[in-house]
């Protein structure tokens, strides 16, 4: 009886309304009939009614309602289902309680229930249910709800394989949906900050780069897809929600947030092979640099700068592809705040380069086969590729930073030009050679050029401190005119404040130079201060630079616009006499034609000195000067038009067999321009003084000084030491005194006689330079003879000392008490 008890009284129970709970009896009422006619509103009203009265019943009125749709999903009855997700939602939005949290989980149970259905149509229902609970603002955190469920069947969902492609859409846009509610749901929730976790992120980046891709990959074939935001559900694109998506979550990324959001980006362009092309992964990072904030730039440098190390061994294209990346985000992250990271990105780009050079030339030593010279052509140039991409981030980069990082960022990329002569720990030059090593000087040269484009500086002396100036021309003397043509762009770079280049770009005869508008401004006490300190060395190395016998019109052009800058921005009263100077010696050295240079290098110095002395003389406005130029350019038009560069510097101009130094008119005559320059203003007696070149430790970092520059410069250097009796023994007096203040003109004295030694072992033969240097080695030795026995002579001894006299030894004995003892030793 018991038994039969047991069973009949819930169905007697279920059969009696009135013995049916309350709120039962409500969640039944709103369902009718027939799913067709909808909720019913009148008993939606008074559900809503009750749950906001009794919130205590909501965990209740949850569970019953999840009751319902679980049995309702089982049985197919989708239109009860609907019903019942309406249903909830109505009532997630009247009930604000603490009693909602327990109503909450039983919301979720049910929209994971429709979600792991599948039927497109519950997932796309489920997902709009839990869009709009994400939309609620709660009152109180939630300590225990997790969403781990919801990222990995959303993630799912974006990855929608399914045949029909309207319906693929709408899953697609649901699961994009999905993401977006949990992203807004839980980054705003400090307890919820287990979302940024990796095995979260690697589900989340790597759905919406999936769908972004993937509309990249229709535009590219010809299919475009519909706009963003054109409706709901099938109509709207997944490309651009899923991109918004993406802008959100890197938006709301805090400072420790960002590696593991941007990482998931690197291993998703890993997989999918993006990196070659490169148009999506440029795109990516685009829209990283401009979602996060400004403040954060710098870890996604770093995480970029490690990801190329990572794949330093992989194909040419892909690390092209991710420098690229990389120059897409430091142009953005430039013009903002880079952090730390400036060196960083510098030092890494130019150890990839040291290696792409090392990939080049191994690649072709390997090339012995016929069979693989093609194979080996294509992957040199594809390194070209890495290459060249890594001089423009370089160059871009730098070129975007404020002046004083720029300045840093100049003395770091000069510190890693390898420079014979000099230590280089950063690249080592023996393993790669000399072509190696030209590659690189070439590289980062050019990776300087872009760097100072735009360079402003108030100093010449803070713009070309020694440390960069004494490398740079050290490069400048080396022979190869590619890398001297670097070296005085960037010059021209530094040296140009007022962006005048462009009005001198070529080198010719100027007709009218202030029909050019050139800018200009007073030279600064501190500018003039840096011509005295370096202005010889800057003549030396135009002297120099003018009588490579490898020099090209492009040489040229550039030495004229070195002048010329230099005249501009640098020249005082005293800096104009000297650069005359240097004309003139230009002029003299291809006369006089020591050095065997080819004619196409003389006449082509001819034209430099005609263009130049041709620009000065108007820009000192002095109107004897400028007719004296006049009248031998002139000149040289009519006889000898291969001495202006008009003509030399033109294909298949005819060359001279020689230049008659006899034929005056045609040159440029010191005494002429002194007494055109003799008055107040300029010390034209300076004139005729000839420059000559300062000799410096630069020679010997070049290894192209002869064996005779060497030797005279070693005997004057031991003449100069050795002292002269006769000055030794000069009475003080106190005109002796006023000659030793005044040293005005000892510099030109000392230089003339460097030059007069210079001469003198140039041109004497060789038995007279042999006989002269061993007089002074034996002078030099006997000295240092005299200098040891005087200060390292022996102790006595009772066994005698040895003496060397005529070229025999003998021995003296001294006597024990002639001998000194030190105090110590004596009892």
């Amino acid at each position: 009886m018991a038994r039969w008890k047991q069973l009949l009284l819930p169905r007697v129970c279920g059969c009696c309304g009135p013995l049916r709970p309350r709120y039962k009896r409500l969640v039944d009422n709103i369902f009718p009939e027939d799913p067709k006619d909808g909720l019913s509103k009148s008993d939606m009203e008074k559900l809503t009614f009750y749950a906001v009265s009794a919130p205590e019943k909501l965990d209740r009125i949850g569970a019953y309602l999840a009751e319902r749709l679980s049995r309702d999903v089982v049985r197919h009855r989708y239109g009860y289902v609907v019903i019942a997700m309406e249903a909830l939602d109505q009532l997630l939005m009247a009930c604000h309680s603490q009693s909602i949290k327990p109503f909450v989980e039983s919301f979720l149970h049910m929209v994971a229930k429709l979600l792991e259905s599948r039927e497109p149509d519950l997932q796309v229902l489920g997902t709009n249910s839990f869009v709009k609970f994400a939309n609620i603002e709660e009152d109180t955190p939630s300590y225990h709800r997790r969403y781990d469920f919801f990222v990995s069947q959303f993630s799912a969902m974006c990855h929608s394989t399914h045949e029909d492609t309207e319906t693929r859409t709408r899953i697609r846009v649901a699961g994009i949906k999905g993401l977006q509610g949990v992203v807004r749901k839980t980054v705003n929730d400090e307890l919820q900050a287990i979302i940024w976790e990796p095995q979260h992120m690697d589900k989340l980046i790597p759905s919406m780069l999936f769908n972004m891709q993937d509309a990249d990959d229709l535009d590219r074939a010809g299919h475009p897809s519909s706009p963003s935001g054109a409706g709901q559900d099938g109509e709207e694109n997944p490309a651009a929600l899923a991109e918004s998506c993406f802008r959100e979550l890197l938006g709301r990324a805090a400072y420790g947030n960002m590696n593991n959001a941007v990482r998931p980006v690197l291993v998703h362009l890993d997989n999918h092979r993006l990196w070659d092309p490169n148009e999506f992964a440029v795109s990516c990072f685009r829209i990283i640099m401009y979602s996060i904030q400004a403040q954060h730039s710098h870890h996604v440098i770093q995480q970029v700068l490690g990801h190329l190390d990572a794949h330093n061994k992989n194909t040419p294209r892909v690390r092209a592809g991710i420098v690229q990346v990389l120059l897409e985000t430091v142009a953005i992250a430039a013009k903002g705040s880079v952090g730390p990271t400036v060196l960083e990105v510098f030092n890494t780009l130019l150890k990839h380069l040291r290696m792409s050079v090392d990939f080049e030339l191994g690649e072709s030593s390997r090339r012995n086969s016929a069979s693989s010279v093609s194979s080996g052509r294509s992957k040199e140039s594809e390194e070209r590729i890495v290459q060249n991409a890594i001089i423009q981030t370089i160059g871009f980069f730098g070129g975007n930073l404020p002046d004083y990082q720029r300045a840093e960022v100049m003395m770091f990329i000069m510190g890693k030009v390898p420079v014979y002569g000099t230590p280089c720990h950063t690249l080592d030059t023996v393993k790669i050679g000399h072509h190696g090593t030209k590659r690189i000087q070439t590289m980062l040269l050019s990776s300087l050029i872009m760097v100072t484009s735009g360079f402003k500086s108030k100093t010449m002396a803070a713009a070309l401190p020694p440390p960069f100036l004494d490398p740079l021309f050290s490069i400048s003397l080396m022979e190869d005119s590619e890398l001297r043509q670097l070296v005085l762009e960037i010059l021209h770079n530094i040296i140009d404040r007022h962006d005048n280049r462009a009005k001198l770009r070529g080198i010719r005869i100027i007709p009218n130079v202030a029909a050019l508008k050139i800018k200009r401004e007073k030279i600064s006490k501190q500018d003039v201060a840096f011509m005295k300190k370096h202005g010889q060395q800057l003549y030396r190395h135009i002297y120099l630079g003018s009588k490579e016998e490898d020099n090209v019109h492009k040489n040229f052009e550039l030495l004229f616009t070195t002048l010329a800058v230099l005249t501009i921005e640098l020249a005082n009263e005293e800096v104009v006499i000297d650069l005359i100077r240097l004309a003139i010696a230009l002029q003299e050295m291809a006369l006089v034609n020591e050095e065997n240079m080819p004619m196409f290098i003389r006449c082509g110095i001819m034209a430099l000195v005609a263009a130049y002395l041709n620009f000065l003389s108007q820009m000192i406005a002095n109107p004897p000067f400028c007719q004296h130029v006049s009248k031998v350019i002139e000149l040289r038009n009519m006889d000898a038009p291969y001495l202006l560069p008009e003509h030399i510097f033109r294909d298949k101009c005819p060359l001279p067999e020689s230049l008659d130094k006899e034929d005056r008119v045609l040159y440029f005559q010191t005494a002429d321009m002194a007494e055109c320059l003799a008055g107040p203003g300029y010390n034209a007696e300076r004139l005729s003084i000839p420059y000559v070149p300062q000799v410096t430790d630069e020679d010997r970092l070049t290894r192209r000084k002869s064996f005779v520059d060497t030797i005279s410069l070693q005997v004057d250097i031991v003449s100069n030491n050795l002292p002269d009796k006769v000055s030794l023994a000069e009475e003080i007096t106190f005109e002796t005194l006023k000659k030793a203040i005044d040293t005005t003109g000892l510099e030109e004295q000392e230089r003339e006689k460097r030059r007069q030694v210079m001469e003198k072992f140039q041109k004497a033969p060789f038995e007279e330079i042999a006989a002269h240097c061993e007089s002074k080695a034996n002078m030099l030795h006997d000295r240092l003879a005299q200098i040891f026995e005087l200060t390292i002579r022996p102790p006595p001894s009772p066994s005698g000392v040895v003496s060397i006299s005529a070229g025999h030894t003998q021995h003296q004995s001294v006597p024990v008490y002639e001998m000194k003892f030190p105090d110590l030793c004596v009892y």
